[in-house]
């Protein structure tokens, strides 16, 4: 099934990219990491409740909403040797990402005293969050268009140079963080305030490096002719893809930020531990994101081909490869959960250390499901099918996780271990309805693409 051609274009397609967002995730542990060591449980529940609602709006309206269409509509249209339609498709994603970037920053600045006041901030959570909030919603919108602008090479097989304006990013990030929470090199000492400046500069940094490669060397280049005569039915197209999608990481998003508002009503050493499990486990996302991408690139290349046979070897591989990592992910997490927890809080803090330890071994358990769910809704996506992986994403977050969570954090007011315990099921669940609907979905391609063949 599998060959050394294969694997090696997988890996070559699918490690830059992992590399990519295990770096983009660093700014957030970086900076609860930092903050944490500087500020204790304060610091890390304004960083974390801060990010996660400004991560989930980028990732809801950008990463997998308008990035995901332009992603698999370039990639077809290359595959199909249609260069210059792909290039339109690129247009379009860079200017509904640029305006909704906008829009999104614009909402957070003016309205983050009752966007954090409704996700449940209160007294120094909440006045610190507004300072964060307001300051990196500045960098948020370099970093929301430059994702656009790495989706259209990513659909060019290009996950290298995304790659290294993440390291750029991250490199600028870390040096800041460092020196202006804690004060260095003459620096004043900023702490959360330091914190929220060093990742707006981190993101201005990297937006510039991307812009100046894009209109020097990409493949693909967004040109302003599409803009002046816009095609409607090519914007729909790509709408048709990016929105599903986008309500697909919203089913996942949102139900996640309001399991996080409950868990403020848990106390502040459960809400310490929860974030700094999701921070860690954070990480784990990424094989799974860097391989999605991949099988979306690659499936989408052979569906312009018209290969479909191949588009399904490239989906296992990557679901494969994808998920063995993750399942080291997660042996790291069962085997050292209190050296990596304790690397997000002072060792004083000994209640959300073993909170955050127990929580941790059982995110263990979801690795795996989650790694096969994520991979396989990529590839689904590649093919033009991002109606499918919403599906189950309403399905397994709003029937199953909510309803369980409501259950036994709001009103049995149960500990926040059984947060972990409920994803668990909620991973298992989605990745064997994602395996179901694949195999259905490909057989369905490849049955239809032998009959017009016939005919």
């Amino acid at each position: 099934m599998f060959n050394k051609k294969l694997i090696k274009e997988v890996v070559s397609l699918a490690l830059p990219a992992v590399g990519e967002m295990i770096l983009y995730m660093m700014i957030w542990v970086l900076d609860t990491m930092m903050v944490g060591q500087y500020g204790g449980q304060v610091a890390v529940s304004t960083v974390g409740l801060s990010s996660e609602i400004m991560y989930t709006l980028s990732n809801i309206f950008i990463a997998a909403g308008i990035s995901v269409g332009t992603v698999s509509l370039v990639s077809r249209k290359l595959g199909a040797n249609e260069k210059s339609v792909a290039e339109e498709y690129a247009t379009m994603g860079l200017l509904n990402g640029s305006i909704l970037s906008l829009l999104i920053c614009i909402t957070a600045f003016t309205f983050s005293p009752k966007i954090l006041y409704y996700a449940g901030a209160r007294d120094q959570i909440l006045s610190q969050g507004i300072i964060y909030m307001r300051i990196t919603s500045i960098g948020l919108f370099f970093n929301m268009v430059m994702n656009v602008l790495n989706s259209i090479l990513r659909g060019s097989k290009n996950t290298r140079i995304p790659l290294i304006a993440s390291a750029i990013v991250n490199i600028v990030n870390t040096f800041l963080d460092w020196a202006l929470i804690f004060g260095k090199f003459g620096l004043p000492e900023l702490g959360i305030r330091g914190a929220a400046i060093a990742t707006a500069l981190g993101h201005i940094s990297g937006f510039i490096f991307i812009v100046i490669y894009t209109i020097k060397f990409s493949q693909v280049k967004p040109r302003f002719k599409y803009i002046e005569n816009l095609r409607l039915n090519k914007l729909k197209r790509l709408l048709k893809l990016s929105i599903p999608s986008s309500l697909q990481e919203a089913a996942f998003n949102l139900t996640r930020l309001l399991g996080t508002v409950m868990i403020m009503y848990l106390g502040a050493v459960a809400f310490a531990a929860n974030q700094i499990t999701t921070t860690i486990e954070s990480i784990s996302f990424m094989p799974g994101s860097g391989f999605a991408i991949a099988a979306t690139t690659l499936v989408g290349h052979k569906i312009g081909e018209n290969k479909l046979s191949e588009a399904k070897q490239y989906a296992y591989t990557c679901t494969i490869l994808g998920t063995i990592v993750m399942l080291m992910c997660g042996l790291m997490f069962l085997l050292f959960p209190k050296f990596l927890i304790s690397l997000f809080i002072n060792k004083a803090e000994i209640e959300v250390i073993g909170l955050g330890t127990l929580c941790l071994m059982i995110a263990s358990i979801e690795q795996p499901a989650m790694g096969i769910s994520m991979i396989l809704g990529g590839s689904l996506k590649g093919a033009g099918d991002t109606k499918s992986p919403f599906i189950v994403a309403l399905i397994s977050n709003w029937v199953i996780r909510l309803p369980l969570m409501l259950y036994f954090i709001y009103s049995l007011k149960a500990s926040v271990t059984y947060v972990w315990w409920i994803t668990s099921i909620q991973w298992v669940i989605d990745a064997i309805i994602m395996i179901t609907l694949f195999r259905k979905r490909f057989n369905k391609l490849i049955q239809n693409h032998l009959t017009n063949t016939n005919t």
